[in-house]
């Protein structure tokens, strides 16, 4: 997926996606780095947190039953991602709700192995040369 596209989904974000956005940018939830619109191979999810792996999309209608959703989120899956999906009305009408089931799933998570915190500290300049 162009970043061009994912540019563009940002710049056109439902009342949903821009209320949960809100409260996810700039760490508000606990501290928690999420991006919006990102890229992920053929995707674009919504909002994720990286260091967690977590993707959260925000749906309306005619995301119902959708085969291709299906197919999206098993190959998200297969990748390592976890995915919560709430409709436009949870996150208008339950906002704080919403954000407690993803702090909860962050929380869960831990950050991945590799992620900063996960991963040993980069040597000091020089250190582990041999002389």
């Amino acid at each position: 997926m162009s970043r061009e596209f994912a540019k563009s989904l940002r710049a056109n974000m439902t009342d949903a996606e821009r209320r949960l956005w809100y409260r996810l940018r700039a760490d508000r939830l606990q501290g928690i780095k999420f991006k919006r619109q990102i890229p992920i191979g053929q995707y674009v999810a919504d909002f994720a947190c990286m260091e967690r792996k977590l993707l959260v999309e925000v749906d309306g209608g005619q995301h119902a039953e959708s085969d291709s959703d299906v197919e999206r989120t098993k190959w998200l899956e297969d990748r390592g991602f976890r995915i919560l999906r709430f409709w436009n009305n949870e996150v208008l009408n339950e906002t704080d709700a919403v954000l407690e089931i993803i702090l909860a799933a962050v929380v869960v998570a831990g950050p991945s192995p590799g992620a900063p915190g996960g991963a040993p500290p980069s040597p000091r300049r020089g250190e582990g040369k041999e002389e």
